[in-house]
This record gives C-alpha cells, structure tokens and sequence, in this order.
C-alpha cells in the first residue's frame, strides 16, 4: 500500500485496521474518537486507539481489512475492550496523538469538468484536494464536463476517464436535457449504465428508486418587477446581482416541484422517486415549503452549502466576484435562520457545490467547524451532515458511518488547530487566487485520509497512485 509520505511494507497477506478504546477524560466528551495510529503484526496491522463516541458502541475494536491498494478494503469486526489481548501483535506505532476519527466525508454535489474543461478542474486535481480535506467520496454533476453525462454512450466516457486518475471515489449524477428529457429509453439506458440518479423523469426514477436533485429556481419576475428598470443600478454593486436573483425564484420552483410530487404520486408513502434540493439559500418561504412537505409525508430531502453558511450579503464588495454564486449568498438574518434550519434538522446535509472558483472541496470539515463553533455545533453533527445522510441519499449503504461491513473510508483530523488561510498553506486549490476564504482564520488540520483502507493523503503528501473507484448504482 502506498502511503505518500514514507515507504509503507508491501506484502500479499491481509492487512488489518484495529481500532482500541480508552477512558473518555471529561474535558473531551464533546468529541468524536480521539486516535492513535499504528501498525505491525500479522505481517501489517494498523491500530487506531480510540475514545467512546456517543453515537456510535462506546469501548470497541474495529479492523479493516484491506490489500495491497485494496478496491474493497472493509470493516469487519468489532472487539470489545476486554478482549483486545487476543489482538496483542500489534506494533510499529504511528501516533496522531489526540487527533480526532471520523468516517470519511461524502460531497454529493461538485463539478469536476472531466473530460473535456480539465483546466477548470479534472478527475485528478479535484481527487487529490478532496482526500486533503478528508473527503473520501464525491459525486459529480452531469453538465460541466464535455460531453455531458445525459447518455449511456456518454456516461462510459466518463467512466473511462476517470479509471486510474481519481484518488478517492466518485460516483456520477446524470442529467436531462431536451434531448433525452423525454426519451424514456434512452434515460433508462443511462440509470441501467448505473447514475446514482438525475439531476433536473419523476415516475421512470420511482422505477429505479434514485433520486432527482434539482436547482430550485425559476425566473419569475421580469425585470421591471425587479427594481432594475431605471438603469441607475451600478451592474458592479452586490446589491444589483441580490435583485435579479430574488428569494421568489427559489420559491416559486419549489412549490413547483412539490406540486408535480403530489400530482404524480412521487415522493409521498406511495415509494415513489425521491425529490432533493441542491444549495438552498432562502431561509424564509421556500424552506417553509419543504417543512410542510417533509410534515406531510413527503420523501423530500435539502441541503445548503458553506459558502451559504460563512458568509452574508453585508460583507461582500462591490465587483468581488469570488461571492458570486447561484442561488446568491444573501443576508446576515437569512444566514441565521439558515443555521437555525440546519441544527434543528429541517436542511438535512450540507455539500460544497464545488467548482473551480471555490474552496469548499477541500475544506468541508475545516470550514463547517470553523464557523458553526459559535454555533454549538459538534462532530456527530459534522459526521451526519457530511457522511452519513449523503451516503443515504447517494445510495450508498457501505459508506458514511464506521460499521461492520462498511468500507474502510475514514479521516483523521484535529479540529482545535488554528490557521490562517494564505498562500502559504496547502489547501490544494486549482485556482488559489479566486479563494473566498484566503486570508480567513480557521480551524481544523486533516492529518490523514483512507479510502477502502488505503492511505491517499498523510500531513500534505498523497499516494504515488490513485486507487480511487468509480461508482455505480446496482
């Protein structure tokens, strides 16, 4: 197995993850698992020494086995505390000290433009910055690499493309466009090719139980309704761009959306297809709208993103196009109720909307910590927002919780340490100088990144080689 930052002993044996508990000292109970990491034994044994996490069996031992470079590196057993001396081969000790454990984090919504706009971002580029930001899994949109992922033919394209270059696993969204949107075979050739679901088709995904995610916002208003039709408004001013993208855009194409639901019986107890709202923004009516369908019974699920999160409206400049993203950020009170839904369960994950421009990819737990402290925000939240409901809604049962039988995609970090982001620390970005975060404090240093047992990234070094896989819905 190749670990990036030294020589690790190959060998054609079985390789085993070991997870021990210690006591819990009262000053750490907020946390998740704090490790410690080693290795040896039965040829190479990895050992993680582990405080109780609430949410998961206090006092436990978990392995992983995993291979040479494993495909299919999994969990699978647990040893209680008082029976960790049948595991005593363990030895050559690697000490994060009090490092904390969690499963690795999923990102169900990035743009990795590959093939065909690599300079944006691509397969190996975006890979490498996800494991650096603890990210063992991502899905890609369907509309930003060239061609689109909206066929069969396409779709394997992708496939290819992304086969040996990506250093975590990526799964694939697929798209509707006019000229499959209603084309029934030709949708279903392309979720039989195995999309974990569509982006933007309700009854033929009921069929396949996927998901439909969708960008929630239709252009109602024409212009002389917006404010804009005086033309004294400065097009640099963040307050111009706010007008043309109103809250009742959101509004109106959710209500839309919901509408269609019922109409067709799709989402509601009748287990039909499963409706997802990609990067809400507004806090008020559209958010609302989803509440009353969840209360309804509705299979209905929202995320919002970081940037929605971090930032408001009052401290963007005029002309600062690093800001300027659809839906927009909007005002300091919307991103207070927007903090309010998500700790009180109402916006169920968050996600990066990752594209080139920004940050978020390689952050997601950096920057959700960083900002959600004042929040009260804890780890168990950070692991359901970013692990186990993505994975749920990605269909993807092996992954985002630490279990007997789940894969071995797992980060370890520390999320008390402070730095500031600049250009002198190795966040991994493609494009460093249009960061909305540079020169922003924060908080939370990824020190190690596993994927299906293999270390891809270890204190700023990846793996030699990707041993990331492409997903496929079953």
């Amino acid at each position: 197995m190749n670990a990036g930052t030294r020589e690790r002993p190959q060998s054609d044996k079985a390789e085993v993850f070991n997870w021990q508990s210690a006591p819990l000292r009262p000053e750490q109970k907020k946390f998740l698992p704090l490790p410690t990491f080693s290795r040896g034994g039965m040829d190479n044994l990895l050992q993680w020494r582990l405080f109780p996490l609430l949410t998961l069996l206090a006092s436990l031992v978990v392995f992983f086995y995993v291979q040479n470079r494993s495909k299919g590196g999994k969990i699978v057993s647990i040893v209680k505390e008082d029976q960790k001396r049948s595991s005593s081969k363990l030895g050559h000790v690697i000490d994060y000290g009090e490092a904390v454990i969690m499963p690795g984090l999923i990102d169900v919504h990035v743009h990795l433009d590959d093939p065909g706009r690599t300079e944006w971002e691509g397969f190996p580029s975006g890979t490498k910055a996800a494991a650096a930001g603890g990210i063992t899994t991502l899905v890609d949109m369907p509309l930003n690499s060239f061609p689109s992922t909206v066929s069969s033919e396409t779709f394997e394209l992708k496939i290819q493309s992304a086969k040996e270059r990506i250093y975590v696993d990526v799964g694939f969204w697929g798209g509707l466009v006019p000229e499959n949107a209603f084309n029934k075979s030709a949708l279903e050739d392309l979720l039989n090719a195995g999309v974990l679901g569509l982006k933007a088709g309700l009854s033929l995904l009921a069929k396949y139980r996927r998901p439909l995610l969708v960008h929630a916002e239709i252009e109602q208003d024409p212009i002389s309704n917006l404010g804009l039709e005086d033309g004294d408004d400065d097009a640099r001013s963040y307050s111009t761009y706010l007008k043309t993208r109103p809250p009742s855009w959101e509004e109106a194409a959710i209500r839309e959306l919901l509408t269609v639901t019922k109409d067709t019986r799709i989402g509601g107890s009748a287990a039909g297809a499963h409706l997802h709202i990609v990067h809400l923004s507004d806090s008020s009516s559209s958010l609302n709208l989803i509440k009353e369908a969840k209360n309804g019974g509705d299979s209905v699920t929202v995320e919002t993103c970081p940037h929605y999160l971090a930032f408001s409206a009052e401290e963007i400049q005029d002309g600062d196009t690093r800001f300027k993203c659809s839906p927009p950020i909007r005002d300091a009170a919307n991103k207070e109720k927007l903090w309010d839904a998500l700790l009180e369960g109402h916006i169920d994950m968050l996600s990066s909307d990752h594209s080139p421009t920004l940050p978020e990819l390689k952050l997601l737990d950096d920057v959700t910590w960083s900002y959600g402290k004042k929040y009260g925000v804890t780890l168990e939240q950070l692991a359901s927002w970013w692990g186990e409901r993505p994975a749920k809604l990605a269909g993807q049962e092996s992954k985002g919780s630490i279990a007997v039988g789940n894969l071995a995609d797992v980060v370890v970090w520390e999320p008390e340490v402070e730095f500031d982001l600049d250009n002198d620390y190795p966040v991994y970005l493609k494009h460093p100088g249009i960061s909305a975060y540079m020169g922003r404090k924060l908080y939370g240093k990824v020190s190690a990144t596993f994927v299906r047992g293999n270390l891809v990234y270890e204190e700023g070094k990846h793996a030699s080689a990707a041993c990331g896989v492409p997903i496929l819905a079953k």
